[in-house]
């Protein structure tokens, strides 16, 4: 069986960095596993499926279902014409690791925080994020396309900034813009995924 990893796709070297890095890690627990990319770059999920020997499980490595994980992947899956399952895109489970990354930066308790997103035209997605803000314990939410509030407009004088990215890519570097002259704090950090050469797997949560 034949683990393909799917990213969304950047033209970041760093992020596409990271994205091998979470799939070595990966490695070490499954023998075959593959990375595939939704947009920007590829391979795609076609064309790794196609070069699969057998079965193989999608793992979307997307933070929020929205019209990649629902249509895209769905849509390249059927193109490839070989057997394989989707699995639910990784998402609140790495809140943990937002979590982690806060106290790296040195966010103290009691201190704001604000979750910085991509954002969807799909409010199930808009939703999602909400719900890992909650979790996280954020007291506001800022997106950096597509949706609103923009993140820009929700910043405060002394708040950090989780940001709710898997790798370095353009919506990473609109967050770390948007906080120049401010304390983005964690934004500045890796993203969820982890530095390349130091991927993060998500521990389970389930609350």
């Amino acid at each position: 069986m034949t683990c393909v990893l799917v990213a969304h796709g950047t033209r970041d070297p760093a992020g596409a960095a990271v994205v091998d890095a979470l799939a070595d890690l990966v490695r070490r627990r499954l023998s075959d596993v593959r990375v595939a990319f939704a947009d920007v770059r590829g391979p795609n999920v076609t064309d790794v499926l196609r070069e699969c020997p057998g079965p193989a499980v999608v793992v979307p490595a997307f933070l929020a279902a929205g019209y990649h994980v629902q249509v895209d992947l769905p849509e390249q899956i059927a193109a490839a014409g070989a057997p394989a399952v989707l699995t639910p895109h990784l998402g609140l489970d790495l809140v943990t690791v937002a979590r982690h990354r806060l106290v790296e930066a040195g966010w103290v308790p009691g201190r704001p925080v604000v979750l910085a997103a991509a954002g969807s035209s799909d409010r199930r997605a808009r939703a999602e994020v909400y719900r890992a803000a909650r979790r996280l314990g954020a007291d506001r939410v800022g997106f950096v396309a597509t949706a609103e509030p923009a993140l820009t407009d929700v910043l405060e004088p002394g708040a950090a900034v989780a940001s709710w990215f898997l790798a370095p890519g353009l919506f990473h570097r609109r967050a770390v813009a948007a906080g120049r002259g401010g304390d983005l704090g964690a934004a500045r950090r890796a993203p969820r995924g982890g530095r390349a050469g130091r991927p993060a797997l998500p521990a389970r949560n389930d609350s």
